[in-house]
């Protein structure tokens, strides 16, 4: 009876840290969003950085130039996709003309088929439009502290990523003073496990994206889509969002092809071409390429990215996965962690 008294408080007094620490997390997304990115980018670039010292680099100059490397990487990414995006900004107009043209097919086949009348199909797209414009100050303003928000975070990670690297000693010693004497022996085991690990599983990753990019554009090419490389790459960037992302972008190519073409196998052999890849990707290119994988729950996943939804918005359902990951990689040596680790593990 005492026993079982024990664990029921132990499980309440664990429910309550976690809902102080989800609302301390909530309300203080504009902090701990982009320290969590600049986290786990340290992370990444904490192998090179030491390789770099090793060979007797100045800390300072290693960190920059890690930095500048990754700068270097993305810049590249993003100008790809920026000269795609400028191709398909030429096309638009003949694709919205088609738009306007399917609407039309559908206004008259809701007339012969149903009986709404072009005049009652003006009045509701009309209330639709006051609606909406009723919702655009509100939209507005918060689409501008958005992208403020998101330009702060692209300024202020980077400076926590520095920081991280610079100071990881004084890190460290605080981390082993906060765990005491319990874990002093494994803690330094559980680091470089933990960095370790988590630097493969990210290099792999992007070799993954990297190839589903690559197929992904392939097929769209053989199908003959227009702006092949800029879907397929995108949509391959995407599934950083586990789940949702491939579902998001695949609508555009999906659509694309079905006004491009006037015919409803090209939108189905976009999506046969994702879902082969996607298919190909969870049960080949995966296994392959990521030697050493988190081996998370499909359960403990979809959780993760809810709550982190929920928390964070769309910077949550990116950083759900990685900080369940390490979470993971911790409780795999600690034995307390022992009912998390068998929770979310496959």
């Amino acid at each position: 009876m005492h026993s079982s008294n024990t664990n029921t408080s132990t499980i309440l007094k664990y429910l309550q840290i976690s809902v102080l620490v989800g609302l301390i997390l909530y309300l203080g997304k504009a902090l701990f969003i982009p320290l969590c990115f600049g986290l786990l980018i340290a992370l990444i670039l904490l192998p090179v950085c030491r390789l770099l010292e090793e060979r007797h680099w100045p800390r300072s100059l290693a960190i920059a130039l890690s930095l500048l490397i990754l700068f270097i990487l993305s810049s590249m990414l993003v100008w790809i996709l920026v000269l795609e995006a400028q191709a398909f900004n030429e096309s638009l107009p003949a694709f919205m003309e088609k738009m306007e043209s399917l609407v039309n097919e559908v206004q008259q086949w809701l007339v012969i088929h149903w009986g709404i009348t072009l005049d009652m199909q003006s009045n509701w797209l009309e209330n639709m439009m006051d609606n909406i414009s009723k919702n655009v100050g509100s939209f507005l303003s918060g689409t501008i502290s958005s992208t403020l928000g998101m330009f702060f975070s692209m300024f202020i990670t980077p400076v926590f990523t520095a920081l991280f690297l610079y100071n990881r000693a004084t890190f460290v010693k605080a981390l082993e003073l906060l765990t005491g004497d319990v874990f002093k022996e494994k803690l330094y085991f559980i680091l470089d496990s933990t960095i370790k690990t988590y630097f493969n599983y990210v290099k792999g990753m992007i070799v993954v994206y990297i190839i589903v990019g690559v197929l992904n554009s392939i097929g769209l090419l053989l199908l003959g889509i227009e702006h092949a490389i800029l879907f397929g790459m995108l949509t391959a960037i995407m599934t950083i969002i586990p789940y949702v992302g491939i579902i998001i972008s695949s609508l555009l190519p999906i659509s694309i092809a079905w006004l491009s073409t006037d015919s409803i196998w090209y939108p189905i052999g976009v999506i046969a071409i994702f879902s082969f890849v996607q298919y190909l990707e969870a049960n080949l290119i995966f296994p392959m390429v990521v030697g050493a994988q988190l081996k998370i729950n499909t359960w403990a996943s979809l959780i993760a990215i809810i709550i982190g939804g929920i928390i964070w918005g769309a910077s949550g359902m990116v950083l759900s996965l990685p900080i369940l990951g390490i979470l993971k990689l911790v409780s795999d040596h600690i034995e307390e962690w022992k009912p998390f680790n068998v929770l979310i593990s496959k």
